[in-house]
């Protein structure tokens, strides 16, 4: 188990690694403007696209910290003071993350497109789209649910009358022929 985690480690690291290379040489070409990165934080930060990696520090710390105490269970109390000590010096680098979000929003977005961006989600419809758009799209897969399985039923039905009718014909037209 150690050993699959420690892979999971070292792929996670290898990928982000490679994520900040391949990000920088994109940076490094494509340079956007205060302007570009002032209007993509707004828009990042009216439409929350960020929030769902607030969790990443903390569920890596609490898998770092079981996984520890796994191999050495009597230190468990230090074990979580260091990971926890260590997470929190490293919670400063969330910024970073930010910073890079909103590069890529700069650079999927002109200034207008994030500005509009930011305008719709700041005003009351696109306030109650974020909180209930999840809601709405719940409930329209569930219709969809219910439409696929009446299509299904609907569909088999039609399909051996149909074939009932094809066949008989055939098996009435057969002892004819011989």
């Amino acid at each position: 188990m150690i050993t699959l985690a420690g892979f999971g480690r070292w792929a996670a690291a290898t990928i982000l690694v490679s994520a900040i290379a391949f990000g920088s040489q994109v940076r490094a070409d494509d340079a956007v403007t205060e302007e570009q990165l002032k209007a993509a934080r707004a828009a990042i930060a009216a439409i929350n696209a960020t929030a769902q990696f607030d969790a990443i520090l903390p569920n890596l710390a609490e898998q770092l910290k079981n996984q520890l105490i796994q191999a050495t269970p009597n230190y468990q109390g230090e074990i979580s003071a260091a990971v926890d000590e260590e997470a929190l010096a490293l919670a400063a680098r969330r910024g970073d993350l930010e910073k890079e979000a909103a590069t890529i929003y700069a650079k999927t977005f002109t200034v207008d497109e994030l500005n509009a961006i930011t305008a719709f989600y700041t005003s009351p419809a696109g306030k109650k789209l974020l909180s209930d758009g999840p809601i709405a799209t719940r409930e329209m897969a569930k219709a969809a649910d219910i439409w696929a399985a009446g299509i299904s039923r609907d569909l088999a039905t039609e399909t051996d009358k149909k074939l009932e009718e094809v066949i008989g014909k055939q098996k009435a037209a057969e002892p004819a022929q011989q």
